[in-house]
């Protein structure tokens, strides 16, 4: 797979392209089709950060690292993006196995036993006059049990909360970085906005009134 590399202050080694190059092709093979990938090398006082971008068919993962050499903040922000990547990879899965499992989970049909004929519930005495009366057949109904409401499970957390105001491109590598699926934050004006993964993987963003 190619691998486009941007530099910006920095000089890019042999031995760090090569880094690069091996950790998206693992990652290309766990998304299958890849159409694009570039990283960019970075310093930002002192702090060494590299920045990747994997584009897909379907998904698009952005992931960062930032370490004291450029090296492990590579290593970083390849195992965060392969971490997505798995990640994706199993809810694809599981999307796809979803309507076998719900055929097995589907509760069978009730039977229900069938009705004698009218003609022999009439009573004898028609046929024989001696006033007696005849069988009703009643039909027996059976109902599957109720299902289990399972309380959820509540957990707080203040991760999901970006402190200082930020652009919609930087609260994407922001909930990249944190690895959360939602994230809230406020622009440099100071409108709420909430960014939250959609099941399908794709990022939505909501602007609260």
């Amino acid at each position: 797979m190619q691998v486009e590399l941007t530099a910006r202050q920095v000089k890019v080694s042999k031995a760090l392209r090569t880094q690069a190059e091996e950790g998206m092709d693992r990652i290309a093979r766990i998304l299958g089709r890849t159409t694009a990938a570039n990283v960019i090398f970075r310093v930002e006082r002192h702090v060494q950060i590299a920045e990747l971008t994997v584009k897909s068919r379907a998904q698009t993962i952005v992931a960062a690292g930032k370490a004291d050499s450029m090296e492990s903040a590579l290593r970083q922000a390849l195992a965060h993006a392969e971490h997505q990547a798995l990640r994706y990879r199993d809810r694809h899965l599981a999307r796809k196995r979803m309507p076998k499992e719900e055929k097995v989970l589907t509760a069978p049909p009730v039977a229900r036993p069938k009705a004698r004929p009218m003609e022999s519930e009439e009573p004898t005495s028609n046929a024989t006059g001696n006033g007696a009366k005849g069988r009703t057949a009643i039909p027996a109904h059976s109902f599957p049990a109720k299902a289990t409401v399972v309380e959820p499970h509540i957990v707080s957390s203040s991760e999901a909360i970006a402190i200082g105001p930020m652009t919609i491109e930087e609260a994407v590598k922001e909930a990249e970085f944190r690895d959360r699926d939602l994230l809230v934050f406020r622009n440099a004006v100071g409108k709420l906005y909430v960014l939250h993964r959609r099941r399908d993987g794709q990022m939505e963003l909501v602007e609260i009134p």
